[in-house]
């Protein structure tokens, strides 16, 4: 991690704040008490700053500075809101096609994820608030620079961002190993969302509840399943080739 990737201190993180930088995430130690905490914690829920309490070992593991038991990690990229993309893709006349991240925290699947997503017209990336990537400088390295040309929408949680996706139009597909139906039998030729879940864990239940269909990719080894960021270059490009194959702009 680079240092510009992060500001510590009280006074320096509630300057950040109020000047309009793009913050990820903002750690403050747990046993971190005071006026200036109240304010600078009051500040962060003000500006919609996601804002954990950690332990300060936390915090020291990324600087020794004197951060006061306070960190800001920055942002590479301003963020998107999905309630303006959505309809703006619409009225914009495009075949709407969006990659949902769910619980992705390793940041170079992020990064080769997010460069397929652009290689193949993605219109937009949504991840949740809390257990993601953060979107610094390595993710923008990683993604070869495609993180500045493809808008990331951070989402409270992912099953709302499922919900409201439904809720206008689109077809949301699940892709799991807890299907029988194989990524080649969905339907992809309309407005379509796509979920990717963290290979450990998988997509959470939330999300995966409020999925339209679950497709899965088709195994034949010994192991159980594929690196996150294989098994979305292969269900973008089979979204990708469903709508060459019905002569559909593809972006």
């Amino acid at each position: 991690m680079e240092k510009s990737d992060y500001i510590y201190g009280l006074r320096a993180v509630m300057e950040a704040i109020e000047a309009g930088k793009e913050i990820d995430k903002l750690f403050i130690a747990k046993d971190l008490q005071g006026d200036l905490a109240a304010q600078l914690i009051g500040l962060a829920k003000q500006y919609h700053v996601v804002m954990q309490r950690v332990p300060m070992e936390r915090i020291n593991r990324i600087t020794r500075k004197n951060h006061q038991g306070v960190l800001a990690m920055m942002s590479a990229i301003t963020y998107h809101r999905l309630d303006h993309i959505v309809p703006e893709l619409y009225e914009a006349g495009l075949l709407p096609f969006i990659v949902i991240l769910d619980g992705i925290t390793d940041v170079r699947n992020f990064g080769a994820i997010a460069r397929t997503c652009e290689c193949a017209g993605v219109d937009a990336i949504v991840i949740p608030e809390h257990g993601s990537v953060s979107v610094g400088g390595d993710a923008i390295k990683t993604s070869a620079g495609a993180l500045h040309h493809i808008p990331v929408c951070r989402v409270g949680s992912t099953a709302w961002a499922v919900k409201f996706l439904k809720e206008n139009g689109y077809r949301v597909a699940a892709v799991t190993e807890k299907s029988e139906m194989s990524y080649v039998d969905g339907d992809y030729t309309g407005p379509v969302a796509l979920v990717m879940g963290a290979e450990d864990t998988g997509i959470s239940e939330g999300a995966l509840a409020q999925c339209d269909t679950r497709v899965g990719i088709p195994m034949f080894g010994n192991i159980g399943s594929l690196n996150v960021s294989v098994a979305a270059g292969i269900m973008i490009y089979e979204v990708v080739h469903q709508r060459l194959n019905a002569n559909l702009e593809v972006i």
